[in-house]
C-alpha cells in the first residue's frame, strides 16, 4: 500500500493525486512488504501519461510467502462458521461504502474513468460484498433419503484451501470484489494477484478488508507482472482453486499448468459480442444501447457489443444515427465525458494496428480510426471512437477481442442470417437482440451461443446475484458471481450417517 500517515481516506486521496513519489506494496499477512528483490514498475496515468505510482515487482518467492501467509490463516478462518464469516465480510462491505469516494478516487486515477463511473463501479462492488457476505446463511448442502435402513444421506459444502486470484483492470475494484468475497466467505484463504494496471486499487481494498476485522493472511495481495507474479502462483503446488479474469490466451495457458496439478479453475476470459438490431427495434433505443455496449468504459469489457449485426431493411438509417452518436462523443475523464482513455499505450497501439489492418482488408472505417492527438489528449492512452463496415465475419477485426471503442457493423438479410452471424463467432460470451417481437426475441435466446442473453438493453450489465460467464473461448463452463461462485470456491462432501434404532 502507499506510505502516507493518518486516516484510510487520506492515503486514498494520496493515491488518488498521483504523486510520483508513492510505493504500492504486497500486503501479506497483513502486513505491507516490498517485493523480496527489491524491483518496482511503474504504473502510468493513462489520462496523461505520467507516472502515477511505482509497484513492488513480485516474483516467484512473494508468491511463496503469500500463500504460506494463505495457509497459516487457512486453519482458523476455515473453521470459523460461515455466519461468522459473514459478519466479517459485511463489516469489509460496509468500510467499502463507508471509504467509497476515496476508492473511487483511486481508481478513476488508475484507469482513467470519470469519477462518477468510479463512483458508480465501487458502488457494484459494496453490493456484491454484500450479497456474497449473506451466503454466509446459506451455504447449503442437502439431506436425500438412502437405498439403506437407518441411513441418513446428505452433502455439505467444504473449503478448498488456498484461492489463487488473478484479475483485469477494466474493473479494478468490481473485479476484486466479484473473486474476493466469494472466495472468503467460503472459508478459504486467499492470494490475490493485482492488475498492473490498477495496483493501488486492490492494495487499498486489502487495508480496508484489514481494518474492518478480516484477520491477517485470510487475504494477500502479491502485486506485479503476469509473467512473474500472476505465473507463479498458478504453478505454486499450494494454490488448490485458480480463478482468473482476462484474455483467452491466457486463460489457456493456465489451464494447462493448472491440469498438470489437477488443481480446479475458474476461467472468465474473452468475448466479442453480438448486438442484433431487427427491422421492428425501437430504433432510438436501439442506438442508445449500441453505443453504450460498444463505447462505455472505453471499449474495455469482455461484454462489449463490438458485432453490431443489422437487419438490411434498417440497415442505412441505423448506420445513419449511430454514426452521427459516435462522431458527437465526448472523451476525457470528466463526468461530461462518455468514455475515457484505454488503460496503456500498448493497448492502443493494437488497436491502432488492428484498425490498419482491417483497412488493407477491405473495411471502410466510418467513424474515428485513429488515436487522439489533439492538446487534451495527446499525452493520454485515447482512441477515438471507432466505427467500421465492411469487414468479413471472419476476417481478424470480427474475431479478435480488441478490448476497446471499436465496433463493427454487419448487414443481416434476416432473423436466420443474423442469427446465424452472431453465432459464428470462437467467442460465446453475451449477446443482445432489439425487437418488439417476442417470439422472434425468445428465439434468439433459445439459440444463440452465448452465456448471457439480453433483449432490449446492452451486451453488458450483470448483477451480484446472477451467473456471468460463457462458451467456446469465452471461458470453461465456470460461473461467477451468483450463488453459482460457490461451486467454484468450494468442494462437496458427501456424508452418510447409520443409526441403531434399537439404541433409541
Amino acid at each position: 500500500m502507499v506510505r502516507a500517515a493518518g486516516t484510510t481516506k487520506r492515503r486514498a486521496g494520496k493515491q488518488a493525486a498521483a504523486s510520483a513519489a508513492q510505493d504500492v506494496r504486497n500486503w501479506i499477512g497483513g502486513q505491507e512488504r516490498p517485493a523480496a528483490g527489491g524491483a518496482w514498475f511503474d504504473k502510468l496515468n493513462p489520462a496523461d501519461g505520467s507516472r502515477l505510482a511505482r509497484a513492488a515487482r513480485s516474483q516467484a518467492e512473494d508468491v511463496r510467502q503469500a500463500v504460506a501467509a494463505a495457509q497459516r490463516a487457512f486453519a482458523g478462518w476455515s473453521q470459523t462458521p460461515g455466519v461468522k464469516r459473514g459478519e466479517v465480510l459485511f463489516a469489509v462491505a460496509a468500510a467499502l461504502q463507508r471509504e467509497r469516494q476515496a476508492v473511487a478516487a483511486v481508481v478513476a486515477a488508475e484507469t482513467g474513468k470519470s469519477p462518477a463511473s468510479a463512483l458508480g463501479e465501487t458502488d457494484a462492488a459494496v453490493a456484491l460484498g454484500r450479497f456474497m457476505a449473506g451466503e454466509g446463511q446459506r451455504l447449503y448442502g442437502r439431506t436425500t433419503t438412502s437405498g439403506a435402513p437407518h441411513r441418513t444421506a446428505m452433502t455439505v459444502r467444504q473449503p478448498i484451501g488456498v484461492a489463487g486470484l488473478i484479475i483485469a483492470a477494466n474493473t479494478p475494484i468490481a473485479n476484486v470484489a466479484w473473486k474476493v468475497f466469494p472466495a472468503l466467505i467460503c472459508g478459504n484463504a486467499a492470494v490475490l494477484k493485482a492488475s498492473e494496471d490498477a495496483p493501488a486499487t486492490a492494495a487499498l481494498f486489502s487495508t480496508l478488508a484489514h481494518e474492518a476485522g478480516l484477520p491477517a493472511g485470510v487475504l494477500n495481495v502479491v502485486q506485479g507482472l503476469g509473467k512473474e507474479a500472476g505465473a507463479a502462483l498458478v504453478a505454486h503446488p499450494g494454490v488448490a482453486v485458480i480463478s482468473f479474469t482476462g484474455s483467452t490466451a491466457v486463460g489457456q495457458e493456465i489451464a494447462v499448468i493448472a491440469g498438470r496439478r489437477l488443481a480446479k479453475a475458474s476461467l472468465e476470459l474473452g468475448g466479442k459480442n453480438p448486438f442484433v438490431v431487427c427491422e421492428d427495434a425501437d430504433m432510438e433505443q436501439a442506438v442508445h444501447w449500441a453505443a453504450l455496449s460498444a463505447f462505455s468504459n472505453a471499449g474495455q469489457r469482455c461484454a462489449s457489443g463490438s458485432r453490431i449485426i443489422v437487419f438490411e431493411a434498417v440497415y442505412e438509417a441505423f448506420r445513419s444515427r449511430l454514426v452521427e452518436r459516435v462522431k458527437r462523443m465526448k472523451v476525457g475523464t470528466a463526468d461530461t465525458d462518455e468514455f475515457g482513455p484505454v488503460i496503456n499505450e500498448r493497448q492502443l497501439s493494437a488497436m491502432l494496428e488492428a484498425v490498419a489492418q482491417a483497412r488493407k482488408a477491405g473495411a471502410v472505417v466510418l467513424a474515428g480510426g485513429q488515436r487522439l492527438t489533439d492538446p487534451a489528449h495527446r499525452t493520454g492512452f485515447y482512441m477515438a471512437p471507432t466505427l467500421l463496415e465492411q469487414a468479413g465475419s471472419r476476417d481478424p477485426i470480427s474475431t479478435t477481442e480488441l478490448f476497446g471503442p471499436i465496433a463493427c457493423l454487419y448487414r443481416a438479410r434476416d432473423f436466420a442470417h443474423a442469427l446465424a452471424l452472431a453465432n459464428d463467432s470462437p467467442y460465446g460470451l453475451t449477446a443482445c437482440i432489439h425487437t418488439r417481437n417476442v417470439h422472434r426475441a425468445m428465439e434468439f435466446v433459445r439459440q444463440v451461443q452465448a452465456g448471457v442473453a439480453v433483449v432490449n438493453a446492452g451486451t453488458f450489465g450483470s448483477e451480484p446475484h446472477m451467473p456471468f460467464g460463457g462458451l467456446k473461448q469465452s471461458g470453461n463452463g465456470s460461473r461467477e458471481p451468483g450463488t453459482e461462485a460457490l461451486d467454484i470456491y468450494s468442494d462437496l462432501k458427501d456424508v452418510y450417517i447409520t443409526t441403531d434404532p434399537g439404541q433409541a
